[in-house]
């Protein structure tokens, strides 16, 4: 057996054990790409009309969000401020057990909409994405090591792809269209595999880095050139038998202000729970709505409201930035909405090649029975 026939072989089965998974995945993470522009044209409450005047403080919103659910307490709550003409949210978990959403408006605390996000439906399809309704625990191994399966396929297409000879590169190239339907298959399988490989090969990467956050810190670490920095981990300690006194304001409304004055540019900020007083309170200011990248991070003692630690995204290192970004990364918003679209065509290509690469599987299995039942013939009489 030659190199290329074993790579061949490797491809096959490797292909037919996780072809029904990186299908799912792709699929909906075609779907997902375009999510955050297709609810700003279905659900009007997202946007409010941009005004002068400074919003409201998050404990207002919280009170708003939250009248009508008394039993759920304002720390358990995230607020987020996301741009001058977007509504503001406060998410929670009720005493159903349900996450819940709010939208308010932010210059006058008024409710606009509350959101079961259980039932929305790209919360379903980023749930199939991400773990395919299966338990967490299970998820994180079928998806996984389908995912690392698919980035050895990349791989591995590439070889298979790579003509012998000079006079086979143009077909490699080009899908004949005018040919017979079982050739065009073939053509979509390998011409789009190849266009597709350095798009899928980031997808899947980026993907792994969330289920694998190890794999993620790894590259940060040689991004970094090996050194580690200490300063990059937001890591804060909290003495909690120290008595310090109470804040005479509500925990995040000191955050609001704090962030405010340190990240005046940043658009959106991302207030987390301010707990039992025995971790700190965090808080995230992202330059750009809806992006995750460029961010500002903070720690706040939770009963005093004191500033403990922050982390700016001009002091970062390479590698922790390069690190913000892999969400970004992995839906092409990095790139703006072009980058959505090449995420979307990437996944949708990524999405077929198990469906082609089968038909092609099953054809020539099925050619392969055929030239063997004249033979079996023979035998017999």
């Amino acid at each position: 057996m030659t190199f290329k026939q074993a790579v061949g072989k490797m491809h096959l089965w490797l292909g037919l054990a996780s072809g029904l998974v990186v299908f799912i995945v792709s699929i909906t993470g075609a779907i997902f790409t375009f999510q955050d522009d297709i609810r700003d044209l279905t659900e009007p409450w997202r946007k409010v009309e941009a005004q002068a005047t400074a919003p409201v403080l998050p404990s207002r919103l919280q009170a708003a969000a939250l009248a009508s659910h008394p039993g759920v307490k304002a720390e358990t709550s995230w607020v987020t401020y996301f741009a001058a003409d977007r509504s503001a949210t406060v998410f929670f978990i009720d005493q159903a057990g349900l996450p819940i959403q709010v939208y308010l408006n932010p210059y006058t605390g008024q409710v606009l909409h509350e959101q079961n996000l259980r039932t929305h439906f790209f919360t379903i399809i980023q749930e199939i994405h991400m773990h395919l309704l299966l338990p967490e625990e299970v998820a994180t191994w079928v998806v996984g090591i389908s995912i690392s399966i698919f980035v050895v396929m990349l791989l591995t297409g590439l070889v298979l792809w790579w003509p012998k000879r000079k006079q086979e590169r143009k077909q490699r190239f080009t899908i004949k269209w005018g040919a017979r339907w079982r050739r065009v298959n073939y053509d979509l399988h390998n011409v789009l595999g190849f266009y597709a490989a350095s798009i899928g090969m980031v997808l899947a990467l980026s993907g792994l880095f969330m289920i694998y956050p190890w794999m993620l810190e790894s590259i940060v670490f040689v991004v970094d050139g090996g050194k580690a920095a200490p300063q990059e981990i937001m890591k804060t300690k909290l003495d909690t038998l120290q008595i310090v006194p109470a804040a005479v304001q509500p925990l995040p409304d000191i955050v609001y202000r704090n962030v405010r004055r340190l990240s005046p540019t940043n658009e959106m900020v991302l207030i987390g729970p301010s707990g039992t007083g025995k971790t700190p309170a965090y808080c995230w200011t992202y330059q750009k709505a809806l992006h995750y990248y460029h961010r500002d991070e903070y720690a706040f003692h939770p009963v005093s409201g004191q500033l403990l630690e922050s982390r700016f995204h001009a002091t970062k290192s390479t590698g922790t930035k390069f690190s913000d970004m892999n969400y970004d990364l992995h839906t092409g918003q990095i790139l703006g909405f072009g980058g959505k679209i090449v995420a979307f065509l990437g996944s949708l290509i990524s999405a077929s090649l198990p469906v082609t690469g089968t038909v092609i599987w099953w054809g020539r299995r099925n050619k392969t029975k055929r030239k063997a039942r004249p033979v079996a013939a023979v035998a017999t009489a």
